[in-house]
C-alpha cells in the first residue's frame, strides 16, 4: 500500500515577505534535509523532508522538485507519504540511484513505540521505485535493512552508490555501548538484498565523531575518497564547530573489502550559522554537485508565521585541491542575472555604499588586485543598522550576525582574494576565495535593505553587482 497526502489539510503560504525568489522552498509547510539528489530522464531531481500540514516539523514526507537547468524548479507531487508498515512514523532521509532505467529511492522508515515519547523510536531502511520519476511505489519486501543488535535507536539516512558492479550504501549510526557516532557500510547486488560490510568510520578512524553522524555521503574526487557527514555533539572550540550540528568532511581511502575508511580529521565545509544535512550527486557532465539545508532546527524561523519554513541552499560544485574541499555556486546560476548594476574598479578608502537595483535579490562579486591590508568589511544593513557583516583582518574572516551567538570564524591561509555573495530575501550565501570556504546564513530584515563596503586602509578591488531574477 502507498499512502497519499490529504489535500484538504495541506497548509498554504499566507505572506511572501521572507519568500525566496531562486531557492528551493515549499509552497506551504515545513522543509528540512535534501534527499534523493539525482539526474533522471533529462531532469535534475531534488527531494526534501517535508511536512505538508503545518509549518512545524512533523511526520516526514518526501517533497519533490525537478529542473532542466539547476536554476528553475518545478514542484511535483509528494513522492513518499508515511503510514505504511515500513514507515509508520515518517519517511526520513535517504538517497536515489538509477538502475536499468528505473529510479530507486532508499530511505529511512521511522517508527514510534506506543509510549507517546517522540524520543523513543526505532528505524529501518526501505526502497521505493519509479519508472517516470514522478509516481513512486514502495517495495513490497520492505524493510531491506534492519537495525543491528549493537546499535542504539539512531540508524538512518542511507546514501547509495555503485562501484565495480556492486551497490554500496552508508548509514548514520550510533553505537549503543559507547553512545558514539559511527558510519556503517552495506553492499548489495540488486539494491534489495543488503549485507553489512563493516564499520566504515568510528572513533578509531576519526578522533571526534560526536554522538551521531547524520546524512553521511561518500564519493571520489581527484583520486581521493571523501566522506561527508553532519555530526551531532562535536565539542566546540573557540572558533570551530560552533553550531550545535555542522557539516564536516574527511579525505582518505575506503577499503571496500574490509569496509573501513581511513581519512583525515574532520574539517568544516561551511562556517556559517545555517548549513546542515548536505547531499551530493554526480551530474551528467561528471561534476559533483552539493545541496544542503539552510535552516537548522535550533533557530526560530520567522516565516513559520506565514505558513512555511525552511529552504535549501543553492547547488554548489565540489572540487578537491591540495587535500582541501572547495565548494562554489554552479555556473548555471549566472543565468539568474537580469541586470548589471555595476562592474568596474573601486579605489576604496573608508566607507562606500553599494547601490543595487534589487537589494533583496542580488549577487556581489568582489576581487582584490593586491593583498588586503588592515580591515575590510562587507555589510548588509536594515533600518536598525548592520544586520550581517563580513570582516577580514590578518588572514581571518569573521561573520557577525545581529543577535545572540552572532560570530563565526574562518581562517584564510592565502589571505582574502575574492568574495561572491548571493542574497535572496532572507538568506545569504558567501563564497570566499573561489570556494575555499563558504558561510551560509538566514537573516530577517526590518524595513529596506542596503549594502556598504569599508576599509581602514587604501584597497583596490574589482566589483560587480547583479540583480537576480
Amino acid at each position: 500500500m502507498t499512502q497519499e497526502i490529504d489535500q484538504t489539510k495541506k497548509i498554504h503560504v499566507t505572506n511572501d515577505r521572507y519568500r525566496p525568489r531562486y531557492h528551493i522552498a515549499t509552497d506551504g509547510g515545513w522543509l528540512n534535509d535534501p534527499n534523493g539528489l539525482c539526474h533522471f530522464q533529462g531532469y535534475y531531481h531534488v527531494f526534501y523532508q517535508y511536512h505538508p500540514y503545518s509549518a512545524q516539523w512533523g511526520p516526514m514526507h518526501w517533497g519533490h522538485v525537478r529542473s532542466k537547468d539547476l536554476v528553475h524548479w518545478e514542484q511535483l507531487p509528494v513522492a513518499l507519504v508515511p503510514g505504511d508498515p515500513e514507515d509508520t512514523g515518517g519517511c526520513f532521509s535517504g538517497s536515489a540511484i538509477v538502475k536499468n532505467g528505473r529510479l530507486y529511492l532508499i530511505y529511512t522508515g521511522h517508527h514510534y513505540y506506543d509510549d507517546e515519547d517522540l524520543d523513543h523510536f526505532w528505524e529501518n531502511q526501505n526502497v521505493a521505485y519509479s519508472d517516470d520519476g514522478v509516481h513512486f511505489t514502495k517495495y513490497e519486501g520492505n524493510p531491506v535493512i534492519s537495525v543491528p543488535q549493537d546499535n542504539a535507536q539512531d540508524f538512518r539516512d542511507p546514501k547509495v552508490w555503485e562501484h565495480d558492479g556492486q551497490y554500496y550504501l552508508v548509514l548514520g549510526s550510533r553505537e549503543r555501548a559507547t553512545d558514539r557516532g559511527r558510519i556503517l557500510l552495506y553492499r548489495s547486488a540488486d539494491l534489495l538484498h543488503w549485507q553489512q560490510v563493516g564499520t566504515m568510520l568510528d572513533t578509531t578512524t576519526v578522533k571526534n565523531t560526536g554522538t551521531m553522524l547524520e546524512c553521511p555521503d561518500f564519493f571520489s574526487l581527484s583520486g581521493h575518497d571523501i566522506l561527508l557527514c553532519s555530526p551531532m555533539g562535536l565539542s566546540a572550540t573557540a572558533k570551530n564547530f560552533m553550531n550545535l550540528s555542522q557539516v564536516c568532511y574527511s579525505v582518505g581511502q575506503l577499503d571496500y573489502d574490509r569496509g573501513c575508511f581511513t581519512g583525515s580529521d574532520f574539517q568544516e565545509l561551511d562556517k556559517g550559522h545555517n548549513f546542515y544535512a548536505t547531499q551530493t550527486f554526480m551530474a551528467p557532465d561528471q561534476r559533483r554537485i552539493l545541496i544542503g539545508w539552510l535552516s537548522p532546527f535550533e533557530e526560530q524561523l520567522a516565516e513559520q508565521a506565514d505558513g512555511w519554513a525552511g529552504l535549501l541552499t543553492l547547488p554548489r560544485e565540489l572540487t578537491l585541491r591540495g587535500g582541501h574541499l572547495y565548494n562554489r555556486p554552479v555556473a548555471e546560476l549566472k543565468t539568474l542575472r537580469s541586470q548589471t548594476d555595476f562592474t568596474g574598479t573601486i579605489q576604496l578608502t573608508g566607507q562606500q555604499e553599494l547601490m543595487v537595483t534589487d537589494p533583496q535579490h542580488s549577487e556581489f562579486n568582489l576581487s582584490f588586485t593586491q593583498p588586503v591590508r588592515g580591515e575590510f568589511d562587507w555589510r548588509l544593513n536594515d533600518q536598525q543598522g548592520p544586520l550581517l557583516t563580513v570582516s577580514y583582518r590578518d588572514n581571518e574572516l569573521v561573520l557577525k550576525r545581529r543577535g545572540k551567538d552572532g560570530l563565526r570564524y574562518a581562517t584564510l591561509p592565502a589571505g582574502l582574494t575574492n568574495l561572491q555573495i548571493f542574497v535572496d530575501t532572507s538568506s545569504v550565501e558567501i563564497f570566499v576565495n573561489d570556494g575555499w570556504v563558504s558561510l551560509t546564513d538566514r537573516y530577517y530584515a526590518t524595513g529596506a535593505v542596503s549594502y556598504e563596503i569599508a576599509s581602514d586602509q587604501p584597497v583596490t578591488l574589482t566589483a560587480a553587482n547583479y540583480a537576480l531574477d
